[in-house]
């Protein structure tokens, strides 16, 4: 028996907010329906933002669950860290120092629902 992951599903309360956040970050193509917006990403399973407008955001770490997080491979840490922000993530840790070593570091942030999902150097 084969598995493959089709798709990763995370909760907004916002579905233009949170899928206009993974679509500036992530590229590709967003189709829309009234509940969930399916974003399609060359190599990635496809993202599904569902609408849940009762979400409560994960308080990751020491808070409410965080429940799951993406981790995302990327060739220059700088760049992507610049481009996350400016798409609208929170940077968790490290809060405000942006100098941890791009060849292997690694940073976690919040997408706007709240979702943590990390950058690493590859």
């Amino acid at each position: 028996m084969k598995f493959t992951l089709s798709a990763v599903l995370l909760e907004a309360a916002d579905l233009e907010l949170e899928s206009a956040f993974w679509h500036q970050l992530l590229g590709g193509t967003v189709t829309r329906t009234q509940t969930h917006h399916f974003l399609r990403i060359d190599g990635f399973p496809a993202f599904v933002i569902q609408l849940a407008p009762e979400h409560l955001p994960p308080q990751w770490p020491g808070g409410r669950s965080q429940q799951m997080h993406v981790d995302l491979a990327v060739d220059d840490l700088e760049a992507a860290d610049r481009l996350a922000v400016s798409a609208g993530a929170r940077r968790l840790s490290p809060v405000g120092d942006v100098a941890v070593s791009p060849a292997t570091g690694s940073r976690v942030y919040a997408s706007p629902a709240g979702h943590p999902f990390c950058l690493r150097a590859e």
